[in-house]
């Protein structure tokens, strides 16, 4: 690629192109929360299967509540789970619950507060009912054989209950995508440690996992590999052999003297595809293949790091779980001017105010170094700002990319 600068979308295409999904496996429903669905479900059951009362109250036959005043023979009781086995005939009831069966000859409900009961136990209808009224019907909600929850349908907590009731116990899912993550540099060390003078905490790797685990991946964690070639070879070995299916390195793929990933890969067997983007944060940004295993070489500074792993990272752990690719950034109003944009697109840190009219203000943050979490962490959203974009004023139109 030499000094070639390759666009945003032209970059996306070639990560995200010829990725098959990943294999299938099944698991009990209580596990596969975020999981996304390797085949159709289909109801193994008619809901309900049968007719039942929506309330509390007492099946009549609704010819016999059609006029006031009325009293009814209560000849027995229905609570949910349980069907009254005798029939329901003229100017009788039976005392129902929500959810038990209808009994024959029942074609309506009486609420409960719409009936008394008398001294001698008959049952004085207070307000009038129409035929079918509080029943849900047999089959309302589904009908067994519908495919209701397609492929690629990610389970979440409305999802995992349908699939309870079209009663699947387990459910047959992609496999989670492995995603090897090494940070490098000898100047780096672990949260919580104690900070040499010339040292830095690393903190990409921690963000890079919790987008991996969120998107419905699974990180591993390699650690932090000093700059050293032996070292670096190794734990790509590692990641090789973990059965990765993504190898996610932060930092060292520059052009800095230290800055030798990329040549270890190649060494390794990595195919290089491109490593400059023409965007800001991230333009350090390497895309290879290590045999099966797709490479990833996100930038050192934090923010360069997490802004390219949504761009890159995400679609391609989404590619790898059989999901289709979606262009979420939406259109939005400026809450401050912006400058004009050189041929690197920008990826701007902004505050976000959905307004009740259905309008949204992105205001650009003050501070945009790509080394500050700080600013980054209050960030809401990403303005997207294609190259040479000229000056915007407070108010113009902008496109954004609201951040998880």
């Amino acid at each position: 690629m030499a000094g070639d600068l390759l666009p945003v979308g032209d970059a996306i295409a070639r990560v995200t192109q010829d990725v098959e999904p990943t294999s299938a496996e099944t698991v009990p429903l209580g596990a596969a929360l975020n999981r996304v669905l390797a085949e159709p479900l289909a109801a193994r059951r008619t809901q309900p299967p049968f007719d039942v009362s929506a309330m509390d109250g007492y099946a009549v036959r609704a010819a016999d509540v059609a006029a006031l005043p009325v009293l009814l023979t209560q000849i027995g009781a229905a609570p949910a789970g349980h069907a009254f086995a005798g029939t329901v005939g003229p100017d009788q009831t039976v005392r129902i619950f929500t959810g038990a069966p209808v009994p024959d000859g029942a074609d309506a409900i009486l609420l409960q507060e719409d009936a008394v009961v008398e001294a001698d136990g008959r049952i004085r209808a207070t307000e009038t009912v129409r035929p079918r009224q509080h029943i849900r019907a047999k089959g309302l909600d589904f009908v067994e054989g519908d495919i209701l929850l397609p492929p690629g349908a990610r389970l979440g907590m409305r999802q995992l209950t349908l699939a309870a009731a079209l009663n699947h116990g387990e459910v047959p899912v992609r496999s989670r995508p492995r995603v090897a993550i090494i940070a490098t540099g000898d100047e780096l060390v672990a949260p919580g440690s104690e900070l040499g003078p010339h040292q830095i905490v690393a903190s990409n790797s921690f963000g890079i996992a919790a987008l991996v685990e969120l998107l419905g991946g699974t990180a591993i964690d390699l650690g932090i590999v000093p700059d050293d070639r032996a070292k670096l070879a190794a734990t790509i070995n590692r990641a090789t052999a973990s059965g990765a299916d993504i190898l996610v390195t932060l930092g060292g793929a520059s052009v800095g003297e230290h800055d030798f990933v990329r040549e270890v890969l190649v060494e390794r067997g990595m195919k290089l595809d491109f490593w400059k983007i023409a965007m800001r944060p991230g333009k350090p940004l390497m895309f290879g293949r290590l045999g099966p295993m797709r490479v990833l070489g996100l930038p050192g500074n934090p923010v360069s790091s997490l802004v390219c792993g949504l761009l890159f990272l995400k679609p391609l752990i989404q590619r790898l779980l059989g999901l289709p690719l979606v262009d979420e950034s939406e259109m939005a109003e400026l809450g401050g001017a912006i400058a004009a944009n050189d041929r690197r697109q920008d990826y701007v840190r902004a505050s976000l105010v959905d307004l009740p009219d259905g309008r949204h203000i992105a205001t650009p943050l003050p501070r945009q170094d790509s080394s500050m979490l700080s600013t980054f962490a209050q960030a809401l959203c990403l303005i997207i700002r294609p190259p040479f974009a000229p000056e915007a004023a407070k108010g113009a139109p902008c496109r954004i990319l609201r951040l998880p």
